[in-house]
């Protein structure tokens, strides 16, 4: 035999084992036991089955964050319309310490001025304390207007406070307006 002819041989029996692979591998999938193709049904349909459990978890854990920040910021409106009351019952505490003869009235409008205050309190509403001579920061105050500083010391800071500021949980629902001193 000749060295081509054993090539030919080579070939034919290497493409005869190619060919007879796969018919062997699809025999082998065709033979499978009823129990085995139960087993590949089930692990398929538990494999979609948690995909879909995690799928659901997933989902419930957003609805419930959702649904927590929707409490918490439920009452934003009403507090916001609340807060001009606030600055009024300020105004008038402010006007009626000056005066002597209303100690009745002021201990009356402060009665009430605290009890609104601890309600709102109560339902997540706090103040943003600030002070004379903080540092200004855009991102947390509004510059209502800038006044030549007094000193040195209150160049870029904040000489007064014309609105307070509140939060709502940890949301900011009114940036403080303040006065700050000219560099």
């Amino acid at each position: 035999m000749s060295k081509k002819d054993k090539n030919k041989d080579a070939e034919a029996q290497h493409v005869e084992e190619t060919s007879t692979a796969p018919a062997e591998a699809e025999e082998q999938n065709e033979v499978k036991t009823p129990e085995e193709q139960l087993q590949d049904q089930l692990a398929a349909e538990k494999d979609k089955f948690m995909r879909l459990f995690a799928e659901f978890e997933n989902y419930k854990k957003r609805t419930n964050k959702e649904r927590i920040e929707l409490f918490k910021t439920a009452s934003e409106g009403v507090m916001i319309a609340m807060l001009p009351i606030l600055d009024d019952f300020e105004r008038a505490l402010m006007h009626i310490e000056e005066d002597q003869e209303a100690e009745e009235l002021r201990k009356g409008v402060l009665l009430i001025y605290n009890k609104l205050l601890n309600t709102l309190e109560q339902k997540g509403l706090s103040k943003i304390e600030i002070n004379r001579g903080d540092a200004f920061n855009a991102d947390d105050h509004e510059a209502v207007t800038q006044i030549p500083a007094p000193s040195d010391d209150l160049k870029g800071k904040i000489i007064d406070v014309v609105e307070r500021g509140y939060k709502l949980g940890d949301k900011v629902i009114r940036f403080p307006k303040v006065v700050i001193g000219q560099a």
